[in-house]
């Protein structure tokens, strides 16, 4: 069946519970799949508004939700301890997943990534308080993310996402007595047969030759899931989803603001200002079906909402409701996400002042999500001063910029680092360990750097936690024909030192290809505290311990900051070098470079030693040997 593949027979891997490492290998595939399967799933979503953003949406909700469990201190690693040199927070399964439905409530985009996070909460709200889920435990997790789901829309339609949810949710009940793997394989293939039943469903499926998007995007989801309860965590087995010929899903450039703007179809004179007739919102992405027509309301609002009440949100709910369409207000406990379609943004902002406390809130114009392949939509980064993403107009119109053969983003983690990218001409990402650049903040410098005049641009990550980020933002601008490269180079040292073989009037396959060589044949290491007790490869740790670092592994375990930075150097220098780079971190005192110089160049005759105010955060020392 098209988009799923089940397994005949139980594979001998197959895990029995899911704990804290499943959970986290879960979601990271599911990161992977969207970045993989976004344009995709966005080629499901463009009848007859071609917006096509509801695999972009997902994918964004995924990757900032782990953006903020990591933030949190709940993605460890194998030794225990964080890369900023802390040690991991130990929690089961059920809270993994309770904290990861809050970051997805928080990072969600549109429609589809606001119900994301209501099936994500049903299955976090059953394993509350589980070390581990059992099949049962799963099972019930399904059939409670169905109900929420239903329960978030306000017109809840069949053929949509709720649809493919409903049928997961049924037949995991039915599979419960065969075991964990049991039950997510047979919610996949359930899953997958509803999603090809959804254009049977909704006419406008049917029309346009397309199954449901969001309800795709879900079917993703079960798809790693059952990857990972067989106990493989590669890539998910997909037959393409039907999707119509290239000839008729041609998408119109986007039509200047205030000219070429649609009628307003059936329009009722009687009808109150700032009210939207339901009947002819033209969106795909949404779990309410509603048939589109020839107009939709002006703007998307969408705002975090705390400290409502049952009754505040009930009240908002039926406000929203009279205002405009996809009318969403999820979440609990007080903390909610709140998503509306409306021709007065004002008024849906308004009403969520008379509920609670709003924040977060982003407002788009819905007709400037109306694009041609290749220009960005409503859910892209802004990357102008008026907050809206560049369309086709915006390039036509600004002025001839001088063209690069290439051009570079580097992320840098403090403003020593980030000075002396820009300086060299790079687009900069704030990115440490305190937070990461997010795919999306990724894409929106890559388009700025091609705007700018690139014909190319390199991405250099400088942290090997960034570099999935990466990779998936040079997927996405592809699809908008942007040549993009990422530089594997894992820490900031790495960076450094591919950054001096830069030349932006080379191409960019021969840039990647000398700072490529430059990161690899630069050996790293860093100097950071320990806040927490922890056992390292190194032994243990208490806190105020200064811990060495060498590629990326604890290696030294002391009291002394530059006794402990002359044993990373020491190690780095074993198989030679020609030139020390330190860079200085936040706080760190002078001396400690000066000390660790002239030891070093006292030891080995003829090294150059370069040192930097980087002034990053964790890390008082980065140490680099070319």
């Amino acid at each position: 069946m098209p988009g799923a593949t089940r397994r005949a027979t139980v594979p001998d891997e197959a895990l029995t519970v899911l704990d804290t490492d499943a959970v986290r290998r879960w979601a990271v595939l599911i990161r992977a799949t969207l970045a993989l399967r976004r344009a995709e799933i966005d080629d499901l979503n463009v009848f007859p508004v071609p917006d096509g953003d509801t695999g972009t949406n997902l994918f964004l909700t995924f990757d900032g939700a782990l953006d903020g469990t990591r933030l949190a201190g709940l993605t460890p690693t194998p030794d225990g301890v964080r890369r900023d040199g802390e040690p991991s927070t130990p929690v089961g399964a059920g809270e993994l997943l309770l904290a990861f439905a809050k970051a997805l409530l928080h990072a969600a985009r549109g429609n589809s990534g606001v119900i994301l996070s209501q099936l994500a909460r049903g299955v976090a709200d059953v394993a509350r308080g589980h070390d581990t889920v059992d099949a049962a435990t799963l099972a019930l997790g399904l059939q409670r993310a169905d109900e929420l789901a239903w329960q978030a829309v306000t017109e809840p339609r069949p053929g949509t996402v709720l649809s493919v949810s409903r049928a997961a949710a049924a037949a995991a009940g039915d599979a419960v007595g065969d075991g964990l793997h049991a039950v997510a394989s047979a919610a996949l293939a359930a899953a997958a047969v509803a999603l090809e039943e959804t254009p049977r469903q909704l006419d406008v499926l049917a029309r346009a030759g397309v199954v449901d998007a969001g309800g795709a995007g879900y079917v993703v989801v079960l798809e790693c899931l059952e990857r990972v309860c067989a106990g493989d965590a590669g890539p998910v087995e997909h037959q393409p989803w039907p999707v119509r010929t290239p000839a008729s899903r041609r998408r119109p450039a986007a039509p200047a603001a205030g000219r070429g703007r649609p009628p307003r179809a059936h329009a009722d004179p009687a009808r109150p200002a700032g009210s939207t007739d339901r009947s002819t919102d033209r969106s795909t992405d949404r779990a309410d079906g509603t048939d589109p027509a020839t107009r939709h309301p002006d703007f998307e609002v969408m705002y975090l909402l705390d400290g409502a009440d049952d009754d505040a949100v009930r009240g908002l709910r039926a406000r929203l409701t009279e205002l405009g369409d996809s009318v969403l207000v999820v979440g609990g406990d007080g903390e909610h996400h709140v998503h509306v379609h409306a021709d007065d943004a004002g008024a849906a902002v308004e009403a969520g002042l008379a509920a609670g406390r709003p924040h977060g809130i982003r407002i788009a114009r819905l007709e400037d999500t109306v694009h041609a392949p290749g220009t960005a939509g409503h859910d892209d980064p802004p990357a102008d001063g008026d907050g809206r993403a560049p369309g086709p107009l915006d390039e036509a119109e600004a002025p001839a910029t001088e063209r690069v053969a290439s051009g570079i983003v580097a992320c840098a983690g403090g403003p020593g680092l980030q000075a002396l990218f820009e300086e060299a001409g790079a687009a900069v990402v704030a990115s440490g360990p305190s937070r990461r650049a997010s795919t999306g903040q990724l894409i929106a410098a890559v388009r700025e750097r091609h705007r700018a005049g690139a014909d190319a641009v390199v991405v250099l990550p400088d942290d090997s936690d960034t570099e999935l980020a990466a990779g998936a933002a040079v997927r996405a601008v592809a699809d908008d024909g942007i040549e993009a490269h990422v530089v594997r180079a894992g820490t900031a040292v790495q960076g450094v030192a591919a950054l001096a073989v830069f030349d932006p009037d080379a191409s960019a396959a021969v840039n990647v290809l000398a700072m490529q060589s430059a990161a690899a044949a630069t050996r790293h290491g860093a100097v950071t505290t320990a806040s927490r007790s922890a056992l390292t490869s190194a032994g243990l740790c208490e806190p105020g311990d200064v811990l060495g670092i060498v590629d990326g592994d604890i290696v030294v375990v002391g009291h002394d900051l530059t006794e402990v930075a002359r044993e990373v150097v020491h190690r780095l220098l074993a198989s030679g070098g020609e030139l020390l780079t330190v860079v200085l971190g936040e706080g760190a005192p002078p001396e400690v470079a000066d000390a660790v110089a002239r030891a070093e160049r006292a030891a080995h005759l003829g090294l150059e030693v370069s040192t930097i105010q980087g002034g990053q955060p964790v890390y008082p020392l980065l140490l680099g040997v070319e």
